[in-house]
């Protein structure tokens, strides 16, 4: 009796990934790096359908030259780091339709071959439409969420500067923090400019002016386009 062929489901696979029909024609695939990039395109519009270019700016602009001389629409790339943000930028003013995708779907997609490098992977993947796009808004809203993430950042950093400064002081027996309730305020301010004035041997001891004396003399006149930043902290000597 004649044994039963068993199916191999990967080789089913590889063969049913060949059969998919194509969607994009005019697709390529981009595998980014931090100091080249390679980009993958269809093997009739360029004897070389795979080339490397480096990621400055002047490389970058080459890049997109060289996919709209191969009638290149649409581009496929991964969301690696922050290192997609100018080829981004570059290929989206150029016109080209790009798709920010996430490498862990790319990962989950069965019927790689593993003499296929990255961005030929993704090329076939993005023409046969297996490819979905991060939702990514509008440039003046990227520039306004990058605004609002830095200042958050900014003030995550103050935060933790000033919990060094309130150890400093701990560590040097000085309980201004227990006693004010911001040491970064007015007061806190120009206490702590006093202490550094008689540190250094000043000849006379700082006085710290009240807030109608600080308004009058500098609080007014800080807010002025040709105000130092400097002008906040103004000692009046007796």
């Amino acid at each position: 009796m004649a044994r039963k062929r068993k199916s191999n489901p990967k080789s089913d696979q590889k063969t049913g990934a060949s059969l998919l029909s194509c969607l994009n024609l005019n697709a390529a695939g981009v595998d980014i790096g931090a100091t080249e990039i390679y980009i993958a395109v269809p093997g009739d519009r360029d004897p070389q359908p795979v080339r490397h270019f480096s990621t400055f700016t002047e490389d970058l602009h080459a890049a997109a030259a060289w996919l709209k001389a191969c009638h290149i629409e649409t581009v496929a790339m991964e969301s690696t780091g922050v290192y997609w943000i100018p080829l981004f930028q570059i290929l989206e003013a150029r016109g080209f339709k790009v798709f920010l995708v996430n490498a862990h779907h790319v990962k989950n997609v069965p019927g790689r071959k593993s003499d296929v490098s990255d961005c030929q992977w993704l090329q076939y993947l993005h023409s046969v439409g297996l490819l979905r796009g991060s939702f990514r808004p509008e440039q003046a809203v990227c520039s306004v969420r990058s605004i609002l993430r830095h200042r958050d950042s900014l003030v995550q950093m103050a935060s933790s500067h000033v919990q060094h400064m309130q150890k400093a002081l701990d560590q040097m027996n000085l309980q201004l923090h227990h006693v004010i309730s911001d040491i970064t305020g007015l007061t806190g301010s120009a206490t702590r400019i006093r202490w550094q004035h008689c540190a250094t041997g000043g000849s006379k001891p700082a006085r710290i002016p009240s807030p109608s004396r600080w308004w009058e003399t500098t609080g007014a006149s800080m807010y002025s386009p040709s105000a130092s930043r400097w002008q906040r902290f103004v000692i009046t000597k007796s």
